[in-house]
């Protein structure tokens, strides 16, 4: 299976890293994106190294083959991952907004949407992200929604990214 993860700027953004090497371990054909934001926590080399793919960031870099990354990859993927999954990312997600490499993508996809939260409890439970997560909902994305306990911040509350062996086991349907 062709599964693009899509890693967005959360500090639980080093759990991909492990989600990446789950899926390779698996035999699947993984290629990676990445928000700019997600850079500043793991760096593009790390997901390359585990992937054997280009990771791509810049929607605007010179394309690869004859079409714009974005599309080739929403064309190739059988699955997106969007892990971690900001709030920021959500509500791009739900509105449409297609102003990086990751949401552009995932505009453009047909591919089975899976969407992992990893917030503060305040933007978890905020009303606005919970009808976002709705919405996506609706539109047939799987939400695995984010566990509760110890945040980067120092607070205990919903919002920390699921384990990545419990991520592979829903998007592989265990």
């Amino acid at each position: 299976m062709k599964v693009v993860v899509a890693v967005t700027g959360s500090i639980a953004a080093y759990k991909a890293v492990d989600l990446v090497r789950l899926f390779v371990k698996g035999g699947d054909d993984v290629s990676v994106m990445m928000t700019k934001a997600a850079c500043e926590f793991v760096r593009p080399l790390t997901f390359q190294t585990l992937s054997r793919n280009p990771v791509y960031v810049d929607e605007f870099a010179p394309p690869v083959e004859w079409k714009p990354g974005h599309v080739s990859l929403a064309d190739a993927a059988d699955m997106i991952v969007v892990a971690p999954a900001t709030a920021n990312t959500i509500a791009k997600i739900r509105f449409g907004i297609a102003d990086n490499f990751v949401t552009s993508t995932l505009l453009a996809t047909r591919a089975k949407i899976v969407v992992v939260p990893a917030m503060n409890t305040g933007m978890w439970e905020n009303p606005v992200t919970q009808d976002n997560v709705a919405a996506l909902k609706a539109r047939g994305a799987t939400i695995v929604d984010p566990d509760t306990g110890e945040l980067a911040c120092g607070a205990t509350g919903k919002g920390r990214m699921m384990s990545p062996d419990a991520i592979y086991r829903i998007c592989k349907g265990a």
